[in-house]
């Protein structure tokens, strides 16, 4: 069974809790996954990977229990034959505005009948030609989640659910907010209540939904809202933090040390 749908399955009442992989590093990506995260985006679309950096990052994450997702940079064929080649079993298409998109991005992983995957018998997802029955068996473990990040594909929601294939849906939060007007104002009242009903309209089909949110005060209001997997930053995002937060604690304002071995910690 494919990783990502038995870690849905699996979750029950709690949500999976993921990240984005943006530093392109595979040390650091092993180091999130093994800091706890249930699933990671090795994300193609914003973050300045190539096939060959895909593959060591999906080698350094497998040492960990994080479930990877790659994200591919556009829904097109190409691209995703070799990201599955490259040992990807999830994929997440960005930016899919209906049905007939979502159907494409369906078909490009699947091998025919069902689908349009070129056949490479030597390769890292079926180990190199040790796998038995590669062909025919592995259109049923690969996973296909669908961005939804416009008003209108949300509008679309539940003819985009229904293409067989479809394991899950992702809303996000940054482009949506964009496309209501609301640039930068991924919590907006609005954007809010939109991302609810989709939520609502999700589970009436009972199709998984997720989104990101930027910190964990963000995602425990998505996971109120009721989605079924969330994410939190990204693996920069987290040391960016994190390396501000010891900064701010070592420095005034001016920017003086806090703290000297001559003086020791200075009263301000």
């Amino acid at each position: 069974m494919n990783a990502f749908r038995q870690l849905l399955k699996a979750a029950g009442g709690h949500p999976p809790v993921g990240t984005w992989i943006m530093s392109a590093s595979p040390l650091v990506a092993e180091a999130t996954g093994h800091a706890g995260f249930d699933w990671g985006v090795i994300d193609m679309e914003h973050a300045p990977l190539d096939l060959m950096e895909v593959v060591q990052l999906l080698q350094a994450v497998a040492s960990t229990k994080m479930v990877p997702v790659v994200r591919v940079p556009w829904n097109e064929a190409v691209i995703v034959k070799r990201v599955l080649d490259a040992g990807a079993a999830t994929v997440m298409f960005p930016f899919v505005q209906d049905a007939a998109e979502a159907a494409r991005a369906v078909a490009a992983t699947r091998y025919p009948p069902e689908g349009v995957r070129g056949m490479a018998g030597m390769s890292r997802a079926n180990r190199y030609g040790t796998v038995p029955n590669y062909f025919a068996t592995a259109n049923k473990h690969v996973g296909v989640i669908v961005q939804l990040e416009t008003v209108q594909s949300v509008k679309k929601l539940e003819a985009i659910a229904a293409v067989d294939g479809v394991d899950a849906l992702f809303i996000g939060p940054a482009d949506l907010s964009a496309s209501m007007g609301h640039v930068g104002q991924l919590t907006h009242p609005a954007v809010m209540d939109l991302m609810a009903q989709a939520v609502q309209r999700c589970k009436a089909i009972g199709k998984p939904v997720g989104t990101i949110g930027g910190d964990p005060e963000s995602v425990a209001q998505y996971r109120a809202t009721g989605f079924d997997y969330v994410a939190v930053g990204s693996d920069l995002g987290l040391f960016m933090q994190g390396a501000k937060s010891a900064i701010a604690a070592l420095r005034t304002p001016g920017g003086d040390h806090v703290h000297s071995v001559s003086s020791g910690t200075r009263g301000y």
